[in-house]
């Protein structure tokens, strides 16, 4: 599989397939294909489904197929921000941010990631329940905005307001801190905990998180007594 990367704020991923190649993905991602690209859906089991329910994704992926030589297929982002590549192998899980995961290679396993630590998941704002890329080939992930990565060495952490950790690699661990001082939490704006990314490993932080979006145009939308 070749594949190319297209666009700035708006992108979007080419996939070149080689006849038998095939690439995964949920519903609805795909943008355009060759007409020799052969689609199936499938649940892969009542508990892979209800797992990448729980993370986000939808119930059912799509399976492209590539027959009868060389094809193509397109994935676009569906907000405005980032795809990124990864290269999944042996000891090099990564894990997601809910609804994050676009498209991969066959050899690639999406599942659910649990935070080990209850608090993080609830109060964290990153969510108790995250996506987890494993097994063997290349995956594409969606980012909101624009990424900044940073390698944090063994015991080095970084605190990440609510929603801006895109992703880790699974090496990372995850807790939160809670705000200090009644006038930070009731005036601050930043709510009453922050995540703490915890190394080692590799971190991958999104600038426009599209929860936070969504609040910042809320104020400008007519209701429905206008």
């Amino acid at each position: 599989m070749r594949f190319e990367i297209l666009g700035e704020t708006l992108p979007v991923v080419v996939c070149r397939l080689e006849s038998g190649e095939r690439m995964i993905t949920e519903g609805g991602s795909m943008s355009w294909m060759s007409p020799n690209m052969e689609m199936e859906t499938t649940g892969g089991g009542f508990g892979r489904a209800m797992g990448r329910m729980f993370s986000g994704e939808r119930i059912f992926q799509n399976i492209y197929t590539c027959r009868g030589g060389d094809g193509l297929i397109a994935f676009a982002s569906s907000f405005p921000g980032s795809i990124r590549p990864f290269q999944i192998g042996p000891g090099g899980d990564l894990v997601l941010q809910k609804s994050a995961f676009l498209a991969c290679e066959a050899g690639v396993e999406l599942s659910v990631h649990f935070n080990r630590k209850f608090g993080a998941g609830f109060f964290g704002g990153e969510g108790f329940i995250m996506q987890r890329l494993s097994g063997s080939g290349v995956a594409f992930a969606e980012f909101d905005g624009y990424v900044v990565e940073y390698d944090l060495a063994p015991g080095q952490s970084i605190i990440v307001d609510t929603g801006h950790l895109a992703a880790m690699t699974a090496s990372c661990t995850m807790d939160i801190e809670k705000v200090h001082g009644a006038k930070n939490i009731f005036f601050g704006g930043e709510g009453l905990f922050h995540t703490v990314v915890t190394g080692p490993g590799h971190v991958w932080l999104q600038t426009m998180p599209i929860a936070n979006f969504a609040g910042s145009i809320a104020g400008y939308l007519p209701t429905s007594n206008e």
